[in-house]
C-alpha cells in the first residue's frame, strides 16, 4: 500500500523493531546460548547429548560441534554459530571461552547502555581495552624451543577440556609425535600442513589401544588370498593406472568364424595384461598400489610373481603414499623404473575389529604419518576425533607462532589485573566500559571454578592477592586440589595466538552486536503491495 503516492518501502508484513527491543532481544539470545555453553568449558566440564531430526545421536562438550549442530533461529544466535566457525578455522580451539566471553561484554554492555552511557562510547572503551589485551599477552608469552615434550604439554592442556574419557597422556603423546613429523621449514619459519595427517577410526578394543604410525594405513585388504598378507623390505608400485582390459571408446563388432579365432583373442588380452605385470616385476617392485581395478588374470601373474596387491586406492591416499614412501605415482606402466618405486619396511594386512587393513610402515623420513583411533563405541571414536583434530590444531599454531602463557585461568586474571589498571588512567567515561571489559575476562575463571565445584570468589580473591605480585603472574587454578598453583611450572600452558584471537573475536562480535539499533524482520514468503498509479487508487480501495 501507500499513502497518496508515497510508497511504503518494505514488504507487507515486514516488522520493525525499535532500539531497545531489538539490543534486549539479540543479547538475550546471545546469553542464553553463552550459558548453555559455559558448562563444557574446562577439564571438569560436562557434555551435551544433541539429537538431531532423525534421531542421531551426538554427545560431546565440544563447543564448535555444539553450535555446529544446533539449529540455531534466531539472527543473533546466529552471529554465535559464526564466531565458533571462526575459531575452529583460524586457530582449532578457543571456541567456549570467545562464547562466553561475547556472553559476559553484552551483559555489561546492555547494563552500561541502561545507565545510559552512550554507544559509542562503549564501543570506544571496548576496543582500547581489547587492544591494551593483546599487548599483555604478547608481552606475558613466553618463547619456546620446538621439541615433543612441549608439544604433548600444549597438548594435554588442550584435550584436558575435551571428552578423552581417561586416556589425556596416551592421545597426547600420539597427536605430538604426529605433529613432530610433519614440521617442514619454510624461510626461517616453521610450517605444518596438517592434511598430512591421515586420521583413521575404528570401533572397538579401548581407546588406550589408539596408536601413532609412521607411515599409512590404507583402508583395503591385499586383493587376492593367494597373495602375501606381509611384506618386508617392500619396494612400491604406485599406479594410476588399471590392470585390467579396457572397454574401447567405440562401439566395436568382432566377427569370429573360427572357434580358434576366440581363444587367440582371449591370448590376446592374456599377453597384454601378462606383458605390464612383466614390466613390474623387471622394475623389482613387490607391493602394488593401484588407483583402479585389477583383473583375475593380472591378481594370478602377481601371484605368481609373490607380488602383493591393493587395489581401488583413493587418489588422494596414492598421494599421501607418495609423500610417505617417497616413491612416483606411475601413470604409464610400459616406462616404470626402479627408482620410480617408494619403500618400506614393511607393509602388512591386519585385522582390525572387522575389517582388513594395509599398514605401511617403517618409511625413511615419511612426509605424511596416519593416527589410529580405536573405542568402544561409535560415539567414543567420533568423540575423541574431535579432539584430536582440535588439539593438531592448537599444536599447529603453536609450532608456527612459538609463544605460550600461563592457562588454567592465569592469563585472564592476569590480563583482568593490567587492564582494570589501564581503566584508572583513563579519565573519560570511556573508563567506565574498560573497567566492564576487566570483569568480563574474570569469567572464565569464575565458570573453571564453578564447573569443579569450587566456591568462585573465595577462589579469586587468592588469585587477586597472588597476582599483585610480580611473581604470581602464573598463578591459575589447580582443578584437582581445588587450590591455586604456578600454571607454567606445572606444564598447563596455552598458545598465545588462541587467547588473542578469543579476546579479539569477542570484542568485534559484541562490538557488532551493541551498535545495533533497530531491526528490519523480513516477511516470510509473499510479495510485497502492488504500487498504485495514482492517489485516487488508494482512496478506491
Amino acid at each position: 500500500m501507500s499513502f497518496y503516492g508515497i510508497p511504503i518501502i518494505l514488504k507487507e508484513g515486514t516488522s520493525v523493531e525499535s532500539k531497545e527491543t531489538a539490543l534486549s532481544e539479540n543479547i538475550s539470545a546471545i546469553r542464553s546460548i553463552s550459558e548453555a555453553i559455559k558448562s563444557t568449558l574446562g577439564p571438569k566440564g560436562l557434555s551435551k547429548m544433541l539429537v538431531d531430526s532423525i534421531g542421531d545421536v551426538t554427545v560431546t562438550n565440544d563447543s564448535y560441534t555444539i553450535l555446529d549442530e544446533i539449529e540455531v533461529e534466531h539472527p543473533a544466535g546466529k552471529i554465535v554459530v559464526q564466531l565458533s566457525k571462526i575459531m575452529n578455522k583460524s586457530v582449532g580451539d578457543g571456541v567456549t571461552k570467545a562464547v562466553i566471553l561475547l556472553g559476559e561484554l553484552l551483559k555489561y554492555g546492555k547494563e552500561l547502555l541502561d545507565q545510559k552511557l552512550h554507544p559509542n562510547v562503549i564501543l570506544s572503551g571496548y576496543y582500547k581495552a581489547a587492544l591494551k589485551a593483546g599487548e599483555v599477552v604478547k608481552e606475558l608469552a613466553q618463547e619456546i624451543i620446538i621439541d615433543e615434550a612441549v608439544l604433548k604439554n600444549v597438548a594435554k592442556t588442550a584435550l584436558s577440556t575435551k571428552a578423552t574419557f581417561g586416556a589425556v597422556d596416551k592421545i597426547a603423546d600420539i597427536v605430538s609425535k604426529a605433529c613432530m613429523h610433519i614440521i617442514e621449514k619454510r624461510g626461517e619459519n616453521n610450517y605444518v600442513d596438517l592434511d598430512l595427517i591421515q586420521i583413521m577410526k575404528k570401533e572397538g578394543e579401548s581407546l588406550h589401544n589408539s596408536t601413532f604410525i609412521n607411515g599409512m594405513i590404507i583402508d583395503k585388504e591385499v586383493v587376492s588370498n593367494s597373495m602375501p598378507k606381509l611384506m618386508k623390505n617392500a619396494k612400491i608400485a604406485l599406479l594410476d593406472h588399471s590392470l585390467e582390459i579396457t572397454k574401447t571408446e567405440f562401439d566395436a563388432d568382432i566377427r569370429i568364424v573360427d572357434p580358434s579365432q576366440i581363444q587367440a583373442f582371449k591370448q590376446q588380452e592374456d599377453d597384454i595384461l601378462h606383458n605390464l605385470i612383466q614390466k613390474i616385476v623387471d622394475s623389482g617392485a613387490n607391493v602394488v598400489f593401484c588407483q583402479k581395478g585389477i583383473d583375475d588374470i593380472a591378481q594370478y601373474y602377481l601371484s605368481l610373481n609373490n607380488i602383493m596387491a591393493i587395489r581401488r586406492i583413493k587418489r588422494s591416499d596414492l598421494r599421501k603414499l607418495m609423500k610417505t614412501t617417497n616413491g612416483k605415482i606411475i601413470t604409464d606402466i610400459k616406462t616404470i623404473i626402479p627408482s620410480d618405486l617408494g619403500k618400506a619396511g614393511s607393509v602388512e594386512e591386519r585385522q582390525v575389529g572387522k575389517d582388513k587393513m594395509i599398514f605401511v610402515e617403517e618409511c625413511e623420513n615419511p612426509k605424511s604419518i596416519s593416527i589410529l583411533i580405536r573405542g568402544g563405541t561409535r560415539h567414543v571414536v567420533e568423540d575423541v576425533e574431535r579432539a584430536i583434530k582440535n588439539s593438531l590444531n592448537v599444536l599447529k599454531n603453536t609450532v608456527e607462532d612459538p609463544f605460550i602463557v600461563p592457562g588454567a585461568g592465569a592469563i585472564e586474571i592476569e590480563l583482568s589485573k593490567h587492564i582494570m589498571d589501564y581503566a584508572k588512567s583513563i579519565n573519560t567515561r570511556e573508563s567506565i566500559a574498560v573497567e566492564a571489559f576487566s570483569k568480563s575476562i574474570e569469567s572464565i575463571p569464575i565458570t573453571l571454578a564453578e564447573n569443579t565445584g569450587i566456591e568462585p570468589m573465595e577462589l579469586l580473591a587468592k588469585l587477586h592477592s597472588k597476582h599483585e605480585k610480580s611473581s604470581g603472574a602464573n598463578y591459575g587454578i589447580d582443578l584437582e586440589s581445588k587450590n591455586i598453583f604456578d600454571s607454567i611450572k606445572h606444564n598447563v600452558i596455552e598458545p598465545k595466538k588462541i587467547v588473542i584471537q578469543a579476546l579479539q573475536s569477542a570484542t568485534e562480535m559484541s562490538m557488532m552486536i551493541l551498535r545495533i539499533d533497530e531491526a528490519i524482520l523480513a516477511s516470510k514468503g509473499g510479495s510485497g503491495p502492488k504500487m498504485p498509479q495514482s492517489p485516487q487508487d488508494d482512496l478506491d480501495d
